[in-house]
């Protein structure tokens, strides 16, 4: 099969984030093991999705690992122009349908290079890593690179994530952690707003603590050129609360994210907000005994990703895409998981992330070829 082809039939499994991808895993497996491909299931705790890896080649030390994300994010209320699961070819050198850039193109390119990989006396062995739930917090990574680490007796010494960077190496990736935040203040009529506590109002004033928060690690110089912005943001995107305009709201709750830069410590600075929220319940329990803000973790945080310029994997990624321009991202992925678990990782795929999680997102097919040439010539240095 060839890389359009293989890319149909990736597409056609409407796997989103949090449902089973075991469709999807089943298809990637029938095809490696009908190309004599031993495989190995990283199940979820329920049974109802799995990761996937596997070995090409000996077993042999500096090997390398391509990995992928098998889910997509919905289509709902999004204008598509054609079916989001059925490849669509419309002659102008793209490819459209969900999944067909983030990063169904690259699991593609990984595949129909599979009896290239067979066929070659390879020196150093290669390794496939397909993840599930990457797009609601790239939750089995880490799951993943462990399996990998523990199951061969030679483990793989790099890592290549490839996520859409238009096929540029790209070393550095924000860290992502969520926190979801219920204030439980005391219902009343608006005239006692001084005798009640609003937990509207209260939730407000976190929302500004964390907003200067972020201006002052920006005021202290906490800074990196390579990220836009170039620091370290926490953003509420979501503040639900209250019934009516002249009743004081019991409970309030809202979600920030927060997205560091390598340099910053996250657990520092959640350590700052838990210590703040501490001093205003002792404060604000005067007035109402039962007032309390609720810090959950909405899922582990995800690492970033500080891959040294000099290091053994970029080199390698410049001399086989010709790219020597550097690059980082603020978005979330699995790169800084798999540098994480000990691997030397860095990102670098087909199609540009700017088409990704948007109506009619799609992959050229020059990004495909460029993404199967980098690893025919992997294969080739492999060899």
């Amino acid at each position: 099969m060839n890389v359009q082809d293989i890319l149909a039939e990736l597409v056609s499994f409407p796997v989103f984030g949090g449902e089973s991808n075991l469709a999807i895993i089943e298809w990637i497996e029938s095809y490696l093991l009908d190309r004599a491909v031993e495989t190995n299931r990283v199940p979820s705790a329920d049974g109802k999705k799995s990761s996937l890896h596997c070995r090409i080649g000996p077993s042999a030390p500096d090997g390398y690992i391509l990995s992928g994300h098998t889910d997509v994010v919905p289509v709902a209320g999004q204008d598509w122009t054609s079916d989001p699961f059925i490849l669509t070819d419309k002659d102008d050198g793209k490819l459209y349908a969900r999944g067909s850039c983030d990063m169904k193109g690259f699991i593609a390119c990984c595949l129909s290079q599979v009896d290239h990989m067979v066929q070659a006396e390879l020196k150093k062995p290669m390794y496939f890593a397909f993840s599930y739930d990457e797009e609601i917090g790239c939750l089995s990574a880490p799951e993943l690179a462990a399996s990998i680490r523990h199951h061969y007796d030679l483990p793989p010494r790099y890592a290549i994530i490839g996520e859409p960077s238009m096929m540029r190496p790209t070393t550095g990736q924000k860290g992502i952690y969520i926190l979801d935040i219920t204030v439980n203040g005391s219902a009343g009529h608006s005239s006692r707003i001084k005798q009640e506590v609003s937990a509207i109002h209260e939730s407000a004033k976190l929302v500004t603590w964390l907003e200067n928060k972020m201006n002052a690690l920006v005021a202290e110089g906490n800074l990196d050129d390579r990220f836009t912005p170039p620091h370290s943001s926490l953003h509420v995107g979501m503040l639900h609360g209250g019934i009516a305009p002249n009743v004081i709201a019991d409970r309030c709750d809202f979600s920030v994210d927060i997205r560091t830069i390598p340099s910053d410590s996250l657990d520092a600075i959640v350590a700052d907000f838990q210590e703040h929220c501490r001093a205003k319940e002792t404060m604000l329990r005067k007035v109402f005994p039962d007032f309390m803000i609720d810090i959950r973790e909405h899922h582990p945080a995800v690492p970033p990703l500080d891959t040294a310029d000099d290091a053994a994997i970029v080199k390698q990624i410049i001399s086989l895409t010709g790219n020597a321009n550097l690059d980082a991202v603020s978005y979330a992925a699995e790169a800084g998981q798999f540098a994480q678990a000990g691997f030397q990782s860095i990102i670098c795929g087909p199609g540009s992330i700017a088409q990704a999680h948007r109506a009619d997102e799609y992959i050229s097919k020059e990004q495909l070829r460029l993404g199967e040439k980098m690893i025919a010539d992997l294969i080739a240095h492999c060899s």
